[in-house]
């Protein structure tokens, strides 16, 4: 009798370092968009007060770049998305 063995799943190993870490939220800092601006669009898409965003705004034009949110990484991806859609440079990496 032939017995039928049920396939087995290759599992991915991850270190709890790699699974745990967030992802970062970065705006760029552009010559185009004006500072009132991008910290409207940060008040819209983040829902930060206007305070919050006019800090993270003078950052991104002090620094060249600003951390803005952090966290799962689908979340982030949405949120630099949506930065683009607003014709906001940003982009996304792990935090360290």
């Amino acid at each position: 009798m032939n017995a039928v063995q049920a396939p087995t799943r290759k599992s991915e190993t991850r270190s709890k370092d790699q699974v745990d870490k967030p992802w970062q939220v970065i705006i760029l800092d552009d010559p185009v968009n004006l500072m009132e601006y991008v910290a409207r669009v940060i008040v819209k898409i983040f829902g930060y007060s206007r305070e919050k965003a006019e800090e993270m705004m003078m950052a991104v034009h002090q620094r060249g770049k600003a951390v803005v949110w952090t966290g799962g990484r689908e979340k982030a991806e949405m949120y630099v998305n949506q930065l683009h859609s607003a014709q906001l440079h940003a982009t996304l990496e792990k935090s360290e």
